[in-house]
């Protein structure tokens, strides 16, 4: 399932899935996430014990490559369809696995990236790794089951606060949230993480199985239902006249200027 922008690979019971496009911050196209959602499915029956998801070089993933695709193109598509085939399945899966996930986080991890993080078991994070909601910074609404999984964690209130403003985490603001296990220096996260991955791939396989189903157990409709929701709303903002805003402001590097086109 390897391709030049993402990585797999499979050693000593241990699956590594690593975004690897580091000119584009490691950011997802649609080879991505097609790419990303097919290593997911296939991890549900390899023989992987434990699933790493990480970023190569200084970025874990930047969200949604906005240059990948013309935004006039996007607005054109059946955004919710492909949110529902390309998307949603992968976070489902994570959620699902039978075997922990655990995300390896170092430089940030934004829009979708954010959302990966959420639907990991376990996240341990260098101490420059940051984490954003950015979304609503180009006119669209977090997704990835983001709605459901964030205000889980942090309440309602921050979670609202955390998607309407865009506003960046650090590693220890998020490790205070509760949105991250374990913040260490760089120069220790693989050592720390590759002993969790190594710890958990020689656990008794059906108990990490059982723990994970029943914490996830009360979850499972409102994600599906959180899910189906954000495909929609996503939908519409695409389709708004803020959505073309905010990427040509992204691409030209200044400030957007929603409502201004709205008539």
């Amino acid at each position: 399932m390897s391709n030049e922008k993402l990585q797999v690979t499979l050693d000593a019971g241990v699956k590594r899935i690593t975004f690897n496009n580091p000119a584009r911050r490691n950011a997802v196209d649609f080879e991505m996430f097609e790419a990303f959602a097919a290593a997911v499915e296939e991890a549900a029956t390899d023989e992987s014990r434990v699933v790493v998801v990480t970023g190569a070089g200084d970025f874990f993933c930047a969200g949604l490559d906005m240059k990948s695709v013309d935004p006039r193109e996007l607005a054109s598509m059946d955004i919710a369809k492909r949110i529902r085939e390309l998307i949603n399945p992968p976070i489902v899966g994570l959620r699902n696995l039978p075997k922990p996930v655990v995300a390896r986080v170092h430089g940030p991890a934004a829009g979708i990236g954010f959302s990966y993080v959420l639907a990991s078991d376990v996240v341990i994070a260098s101490d420059e790794a940051t984490f954003s909601q950015s979304f609503v910074r180009v006119g669209l609404m977090p997704d990835g089951g983001a709605t459901q999984l964030l205000p889980a964690l942090v309440g309602r209130a921050k979670a609202f606060e955390l998607m309407a403003t865009g506003d960046t985490l650090t590693a220890h603001d998020a490790q205070q949230l509760g949105l991250v296990s374990r913040v260490v220096p760089h120069s220790e996260l693989d050592t720390l993480c590759d002993g969790l991955a190594a710890r958990l791939a020689a656990a008794p396989q059906p108990s990490l199985a059982r723990i994970k189903a029943a914490l996830n157990l009360s979850e499972r409709q409102a994600l599906a239902a959180a899910l189906d929701f954000e495909a929609e709303g996503q939908a519409e903002c695409f389709r708004s006249p803020d959505f073309l805003e905010g990427v040509t402001a992204f691409m030209q590097k200044r400030p957007p200027q929603f409502g201004k086109r709205r008539g």
